[in-house]
């Protein structure tokens, strides 16, 4: 359960698609203008991303991985079908992305003309492809896990593109100086964010690691306090020895 708490914080607000690798920046800037085109969209990226990872890895799996084909035979052990990740993960995507619009433009009209040419632009989305391949990276080992890095990577480029959004629909009403207006400015802002939410880096850090550190050091502390006592011993037989020759001397 640790884990898939840890995975799902990190993936949110640690390894950001948008803030931390830099992945969907062309949706981000174009469809960021209106908070409800950009929660319509967000969702739409939550919803494939939570699809196609889990999809993805059991492809990853049971078909793509070396080996991976030993449940067919043993025959078929040295296989690796690897080469065939990238159009195999973007047949998947593009697939997802055709059903998403197909629901969008049957239940909100409205939603799919204000998205427009982006909404089946998402099956090229790099944040969509770039789930996937960290998924398979990183060698996520459960299916549950790979559906957990798909929702909490899909909410983290949620809350990004829905707070850029926001800000700009405030800042339309600023006085931004003329050379910074547009493109400009959301890039400072995008780059702002972006350090506020690498400073959530050090959230998941120590803990079990500083553990193992703890103890060595308590070790050689209890071997120090041991060495030293056996020193102190000693000294104490060496005057004890000391005082008894005087005390026969005299």
């Amino acid at each position: 359960m640790l884990e898939h708490i840890e995975l799902f914080f990190k993936s949110i607000f640690i390894d950001n698609m948008v803030f931390a690798v830099f992945l969907g920046m062309c949706s981000y800037l174009a469809v960021s203008k209106k908070v409800s085109t950009a929660v319509g969209l967000g969702a739409a990226v939550i919803f494939v991303l939570a699809v196609t990872v889990p999809l993805n890895w059991l492809l990853d799996q049971y078909l793509l991985r070396d080996g991976a084909l030993v449940w067919l035979g043993p025959e078929y052990a040295d296989y690796n079908l690897s080469f065939l990740s990238f159009i195999l993960f973007i047949a998947t995507i593009a697939t997802m992305v055709q059903l998403v619009e197909i629901v969008v433009e049957k239940f909100s009209p409205s939603l799919y003309n204000s998205l427009g040419i982006f909404l089946p632009l998402i099956a090229v989305n790099c944040a969509i492809l770039g789930g996937s391949l960290f998924m398979q990276s990183r060698d996520i080992q459960t299916l549950g896990l790979a559906f957990n890095y798909g929702v909490s990577s899909g909410i983290g480029w949620f809350l990004a593109i829905l707070a850029i959004a926001a800000i700009r629909e405030k800042i339309r009403y600023s006085n931004v100086p003329p050379p910074l207006r547009g493109l400009g400015i959301t890039f400072i802002i995008t780059g702002l964010m972006g350090i506020g939410f690498q400073s959530f880096g050090g959230m998941l850090t120590g803990g079990d690691d500083a553990a193992p550190v703890e103890d060595e050091q308590r070790m050689d502390y209890d071997k120090i306090s041991e060495i030293e006592k056996k020193e102190l011993d000693k000294k104490d037989i060496d005057e004890k020895e000391i005082s008894y020759n005087d005390a026969i001397n005299e």
